[in-house]
């Protein structure tokens, strides 16, 4: 069993409350204070941001915390710098992935997204991820060379919601539905977290949130408080030939939330 975590950690650095994970897939992580506590990757030096029209002092990373694993950083470039065995991605900062092995053993292939919020090109308020989390998904395809039989664990905030829009919005609700269709496509399902037993549940406005949604709260804004928390923002996604061995839960219990506006999310691997 290997016991990832995926958690925006809201550029705090609670590296403590990371023990008892094997992994850690982090997001909005600032230049790490600490970085000789553990195995980080990327490794710094390194470009400490996410690039995009707006400055983030902040990126993805992935720690280790166990002996018991060993990571392979696959190397990320910007796409408009091509360099032989590394992964071409769109947006520098928003894709951190590691080989994950036991001994001599491959097992599968960890990935920390973040997909940042957008404006339009063109007089307008809105504020959008879903084109960000397309990206990410182009990006990650490069990882993909069968139709079956490759193994990867995609997990991080995306920035949208799943099954439903803002207040019911249905246009933003197919937007966000091409998200999940789309990584079904290319062989990789989302497995997680939903309603199950054991995972607190939420009560959000009918006009939102549509009864038989299987969404957990994960974030809470400005406005609210854990236990006012309304939306499911964190996701994970596993490929087809491995989903069947993942576990996923969100840890959004009041007394286990930690300190980001985001709650962990954990991932058990069972291969």
């Amino acid at each position: 069993m290997i016991r990832l975590v995926s958690w925006n950690v809201g550029h705090h650095q609670p590296w403590d409350e990371l023990d008892g994970y094997d992994v850690a897939l982090l997001q909005e992580l600032r230049t790490p204070t600490n970085p000789n506590k553990l195995e980080l990757i990327p490794a710094a030096p390194a470009d400490w941001r996410t690039a995009g029209y707006a400055a983030r002092d902040f990126r993805t990373a992935i720690a280790r915390r166990s002996d018991d694993i060993s990571l392979r950083e696959i190397a990320t470039t910007d796409i408009h710098q091509e360099a032989a065995g590394s992964l071409m991605v769109s947006r520098p900062g928003t894709i951190t992935a590691a080989e994950v092995r036991r001994a001599d053993e491959y097992l599968f292939t960890a990935i920390s997204v973040y997909a940042p919020w957008d404006r339009p090109a063109v007089d307008s308020s809105w504020i959008y991820a879903d084109a960000s989390a397309h990206r990410l998904i182009s990006d990650l395809s490069a990882l993909i060379g069968s139709q079956q039989g490759h193994k990867l664990v995609v997990a991080g905030d995306f920035n949208l919601l799943r099954g439903y829009g803002e207040e019911g919005n249905a246009y933003w609700a197919a937007r966000y539905a091409t998200v999940f269709a789309r990584f079904h496509a290319i062989g990789v399902a989302f497995v997680g977290p939903s309603r199950a037993e054991g995972i607190r549940d939420f009560a959000a406005p009918e006009e939102e949130r549509p009864a038989d949604s299987e969404t957990v709260p994960t974030y809470y804004s400005s406005h609210q408080r854990p236990e006012t928390a309304r939306r499911q923002l964190d996701f994970v996604f596993a490929s087809a030939s491995i989903a069947d061995k993942i576990k996923v839960r969100a840890r959004n219990g009041l007394d286990e939330w930690g300190p980001s506006d985001h709650c962990r999310v954990e991932i058990e691997v069972d291969l």
